[in-house]
């Protein structure tokens, strides 16, 4: 009989975060991830959204005492080999969260979602310190999107010199690694979308090529996220899971799918764009 400490479980990963309606982006886009990767998906709902690609017309926080059931509900019976958290809603989340994950001896990735591409605002203003203080004290790696980067770090971001230095301050104000994505950022040069990682004192350029004009950008930070807690999960090296990340999300937006007259999606490719991702570190 083999001693339960001996034993190898299926990989399984955890988000916490809101549903999508659409099912595009937060919860229903990271499971979907997690399956794509071969990695068993948990979750934690924060709030039911009613919501498409082009607007979210409601949004229903949960209480922070049933966000935190869910979470303890997961732990109580699966190991966990890493988990994300996304949309929060508000600061009362967060600290019961913050709570609830002390301890931890996975990966935890934040995406520190605030604003929806639709514009619609996903974390109250007063949240934002609770996020600053505390949730980020306990990160692995963070993803934030330009505008978000600005926020945590009061750095305005138009170049990639300036997502360098917001990224290492984010690395160094919360000894964690931080990735800061480049879809925001204006005039990407010769058909490449590069990223900025800052990890262990170094930054490097994760890059794939631009899709120009490309109609199914709902969930992409969702789905970056879970793919590279997906990859981590699975115990790859975080350059490796870096570049999986980056391109699931390329081959997402090459291989998109129609679901209207006016919608695609993003969609889980079918095809391997592992070759297409470059990550390169930069000297000072």
């Amino acid at each position: 009989m083999n001693n339960e400490d001996d034993m190898e479980y299926y990989p399984s990963a955890l988000t916490i975060a809101g549903s999508d309606s659409s099912g595009g982006a937060g919860i229903q886009a990271d499971l979907r991830t997690f399956a794509a990767f071969g990695v068993y998906g948990c979750s934690a709902i924060t709030a039911v959204t009613a919501q498409n690609p082009l607007a979210v017309t409601r949004v229903d926080a949960l209480s922070s005492d049933a966000v935190v059931a869910q979470i303890q509900a997961v732990g109580d019976a699966i190991e966990i080999r890493a988990a994300k958290t996304g949309m929060l809603c508000n600061a009362k989340i967060i600290n019961a969260i913050v709570e609830s994950l002390d301890g931890i001896n996975f990966p935890l990735i934040i995406d520190p979602v605030m604003i929806a591409t639709s514009g619609a605002e996903l974390l109250a203003t007063d949240a934002i310190d609770s996020l600053k203080n505390n949730l980020l004290q306990l990160a692995t790696w963070i993803t934030p999107n330009i505008p978000e980067a600005e926020i945590l770090t009061g750095i305005k971001i138009t170049t990639q010199a300036d997502m360098a230095k917001a990224a290492m301050f984010c690395a160094n104000k919360w000894n964690c690694s931080c990735i800061v994505k480049a879809g925001h950022l204006e005039g990407a040069s010769n058909g490449i979308a590069t990223d900025v990682v800052a990890t262990n004192g170094n930054i490097y350029l994760l890059s794939a090529p631009l899709i120009e004009n490309c109609p199914a950008t709902h969930g992409t930070g969702c789905t970056l996220s879970a793919a590279l807690v997906s990859a981590l999960a699975l115990g790859f090296h975080w350059k490796k899971a870096l570049k999986m990340a980056k391109s699931f999300v390329f081959g997402s937006l090459t291989e998109t799918v129609p679901l209207g007259p006016t919608v695609e999606a993003m969609y889980p490719p079918s095809d391997s764009y592992l070759e297409k991702v470059t990550l390169k570190m930069i000297n000072d």
